[in-house]
């Protein structure tokens, strides 16, 4: 079966999208990683007076950044703001990101490890952008996880939640996740693929399976060459993937502009989540603005599901934690230490392309402070009445809840 990518082919041909993901990866390769090293110092070159320049995926994680935009937020905040860029892939996005082109992108949480401590950018998190927002798809004929053995699953980046999340649900499952070659009866070969590929890919049955964010799971099932195996957030209750990434220099020497940036993406996920059908709208392709390329009715099976959905997901085995009371996407900003900490371990044990010694070096507690830079967040959070406004208790501590494998 043929089936029509739902994302724009690219605003590049897709060769150098492949080209640039190599180019990342090659200079991830070598511990110091030269080529990204001159990069980041490209970034800090930038106009000190910069306006807001957004880069991000046409995917639901990126809500939060468009919603602001959409809603004149950061005007509200008396900042400067050019129209959001839309990238193809993460490659493009961190390149674009560590060469001064963007200045706030929502970023891989993952990611933003490899940027800052294998390639040395000087750029922090300063926010998480949502929660949840993916899941494993796969063709309609896979009935266990263990019939991916000897077959190929698509991931958006090797750094990222959700090869975290399917190598431990693969581990589970006695299967080995492998990068190269062909994989043996209980190996599954994972391959890099931009969110817009991958529904083409499974429609041909190209691979069996990917993981990635919404609306493209969704999009599966309505075109049906796929179905939902497990949402993410059902492995890792109310788990980040993507967050709010910016340069460290802007941090430093514009804390009042920094302050604002935070402050808008705050007010839009607090928006959001009072809203969720207007910003499915919003983020529509018939939208004047054009932040996405998917129809209304897709997003808003992500973000305002119906209720005879989670019926549907619980019956199917989609979601086994529905005491959990996760949303398929949620938002709250705050970068909780213990999901870092966790999550610096949990990679400690994922298999990821290219040379990755500094992995194993990483103490998770510095990481949590070292790579989070969190006082805009918590004086935004404070400026809407505190973690409330985000149905959370006051408290900026919480214990991680992972699924037995």
């Amino acid at each position: 079966m043929k089936v029509t990518p739902s994302a724009p082919t690219s605003r590049t041909p897709a060769p150098e999208g492949r080209r640039q993901f190599l180019k990342l990866s090659t200079a991830v390769g070598a511990i110091g990683a030269l080529p990204l090293l001159q990069t980041a110092g490209r970034a800090l070159a930038a106009e000190q007076g910069a306006p807001v320049r957004i880069g991000y995926l046409p995917v639901t994680d990126a809500a939060p950044l468009l919603i602001a935009h959409g809603n004149k937020t950061y005007e509200a905040q008396g900042l400067e703001v050019e129209k959001p860029r839309l990238f193809r892939s993460w490659a493009q996005i961190a390149e674009a990101f560590l060469s001064g082109q963007v200045n706030v992108v929502h970023l891989l949480m993952p990611m933003t490890i490899w940027a800052r401590y294998g390639s040395k950018a000087p750029a922090k998190v300063v926010a998480w952008n949502h929660m949840e927002g993916s899941s494993l798809t796969v063709l309609p004929e896979i009935n266990r996880l263990s019939d991916l053995g000897g077959k190929t699953v698509a991931i958006p980046f090797w750094y990222s939640v959700h090869n975290v999340v399917l190598q431990y649900l693969l581990r589970g499952q006695g299967l080995q996740a492998i990068s190269e070659g062909n994989p043996g009866p209980k190996q599954v070969k994972l391959v890099v693929m931009s969110p817009g590929d991958m529904l083409p890919a499974l429609g041909t049955k190209q691979i069996a399976g990917y993981t990635v964010a919404e609306p493209f799971n969704a999009l599966a099932e309505t075109l049906k060459v796929g179905k939902i195996w497990r949402f993410t957030g059902d492995v890792w209750k109310d788990h980040a993937c993507c967050v709010v990434f910016m340069h460290e220099r802007d941090l430093e020497q514009r804390p009042q502009w920094s302050q604002k940036v935070v402050s808008s993406i705050v007010q839009a996920q607090a928006w959001i989540r009072d809203h969720r059908d207007e910003a499915a709208h919003m983020l529509a392709k018939d939208n004047p603005a054009h932040y996405t390329p998917h129809t209304y009715e897709t997003l808003a099976q992500v973000m305002a599901p119906h209720e005879e959905l989670a019926a549907r997901y619980k019956a199917s085995g989609a979601v086994e934690h529905a005491d959990w009371k996760e949303r398929r996407i949620d938002f709250q900003p705050y970068p909780f230490p213990s999901y870092t900490e966790e999550l610096v371990k949990m990679l400690k044990q994922t298999i990821v392309s290219g040379r990755n010694e500094f992995l194993q070096a990483l103490d998770p507690a510095f990481v949590a402070r070292d790579l989070v830079d969190d006082r805009f967040v918590k004086k935004a959070i404070a400026d809407l009445g505190g973690m409330s406004a985000f149905g959370l208790p006051n408290s900026f501590t919480r214990r991680e809840t992972i699924s037995k494998n």
